[in-house]
């Protein structure tokens, strides 16, 4: 395929403006821009609804495992792992069901079998018949649904909007997930206190079933991708692997991904564990932990959104990968709140404008007829994520939690270098 021809159908609008997701009226403020369409208002809402279920349920499902592990940092590796599986080697499918049935009805059911899911823990958790099994079985079946859902929830975006603002419109999704992050942690943690995890679980079952509604709200998307075609599943996955395998551009950006996956997002799992070891935490202690890094967040998406024309972006977001390894090796090194809280806005920050840079060329750079299976590739990574996270915890069990970060940190450095080096086409991209 001609790359120029991919780049050229990339720059022309997702969709047709119409009277269901066409522009209201200009914004004042760019990095708000994206709220003219009303279908992406109504994503925005619902995928704020998603991300705070899973924000105040990563707290809460933290603590049940460690009051039934008696604070095992490796158990709380192995209940992300639960998760991560399926994430990690479904979402290719969950893509090529994002190119050839209707996405928005994807995140509907998904987000539907999630509210019945937690409900099903909470119930558990309050009959006090809870085990460790439970978790480990039921966050298999949250990440399988979490496959099928995030495809669809990314690619959905350029059904909405224009191909112009499209990093705004990602950048606002992201500011509205890491916005979860300030709120759900701190909410799920004084919950927890007059509520106990039971109660938590139930109300955050409900969210999942608002984010549910909200999308029901959405007109885009209700149709398969135009370029779909009837092929056999795996036809579609291997063609997928062989678009993303001869595009120097989109391999470089897959890379990207995986590299700060498996280094760079460790310390979230094994926060809990840091904070019960390093500051003796509670869950109201963690929960400020997790908001710092949410703040950080925010603040890194709200950044990028309002960034009209960036330049070099290849080579900015290497930079960024890089400041951000030399960041984590900083926070392990903390022994305070007063040391750790801006070294974890830091670290959220950076990793906020990575991971929206690089979903944004992702989408820019795929066609619209794979865009769905190119970024159920990049949600691979956040299957890696908590996997990666197994290892650091066995170590974080024989040379303490804060050692286990510190050796993140500096691979995450070494990796970015090391690519740098290797892939010399990547600093041109635009």
């Amino acid at each position: 395929m001609d790359f120029r021809k991919v780049q050229q159908t990339e720059r022309q609008p997702a969709h047709e403006e119409d009277e269901h997701s066409g522009p209201l009226r200009r914004r004042s403020f760019p990095a708000f821009q994206s709220f003219q369409y009303r279908d992406y208002r109504w994503l925005w809402f619902g995928t704020l609804f998603s991300f705070m279920a899973v924000g105040m349920q990563q707290i809460t499902r933290g603590w049940l495992v460690l009051r039934l592990t008696n604070d095992s940092p490796f158990a709380l590796s192995l209940v992300m792992m639960s998760f991560a599986l399926p994430l990690t080697f479904v979402s290719v499918l969950g893509g090529v069901f994002a190119d050839r049935i209707s996405r928005r009805q994807i995140i509907m059911v998904t987000q539907s079998g999630n509210a019945i899911l937690t409900f099903l823990l909470a119930t558990l958790d309050i009959t006090g018949i809870i085990c460790f099994w439970h978790l480990l079985v039921i966050g298999f079946c949250n990440g399988t649904l979490a496959a099928f859902n995030m495809p669809s929830r990314q690619s959905i975006i350029s059904d909405i909007v224009p191909a112009k603002t499209l990093m705004n419109a990602v950048s606002l999704s992201s500011a509205g997930m890491n916005l979860t992050r300030i709120i759900g942690p701190v909410l799920a943690g004084v919950l927890i206190v007059y509520l106990d995890t039971a109660g938590v679980f139930y109300l955050i079952a409900f969210i999942h079933a608002f984010s549910a509604a909200y999308t029901g709200m959405i007109k885009a998307g209700r149709t398969p991708s135009a370029g779909s075609a009837r092929k056999g599943m795996w036809t579609d996955i291997r063609e997928g692997f062989q678009y993303a395998a001869g595009n120097p551009t989109l391999l470089g950006l897959l890379i990207m991904g995986f590299v700060p996956a498996l280094f760079g997002f460790p310390f979230l799992t094994l926060l809990p564990a840091w904070g019960r070891e390093v500051l003796s935490v509670q869950s109201d202690g963690l929960g400020l932990l997790m908001a710092f890094v949410g703040i950080g967040s925010l603040i890194g998406a709200l950044v990028l959104a309002s960034l009209r024309h960036l330049r070099k972006r290849g080579v900015f977001l290497m930079a960024n990968g890089l400041v951000w390894g030399i960041a984590l090796i900083v926070f392990s090194r903390c022994s305070s709140y007063t040391t750790a809280l801006p070294a974890l806005l830091l670290i959220g920050f950076l990793s906020a404008i990575f991971m929206s840079l690089n979903m944004t060329l992702m989408q820019f750079y795929s066609s619209p007829e794979m865009r769905g299976r190119i970024l159920s590739m990049a949600m691979m990574t956040f299957g890696i994520m908590p996997l990666s996270a197994v290892p650091f915890g066995i170590l974080a069990e024989g040379i303490g939690t804060a050692d286990s970060l510190k050796l993140s940190g500096l691979l995450l450095c070494l990796f970015i270098i090391a690519f740098f080096f290797a892939f010399r086409r990547f600093r041109k991209v635009a």
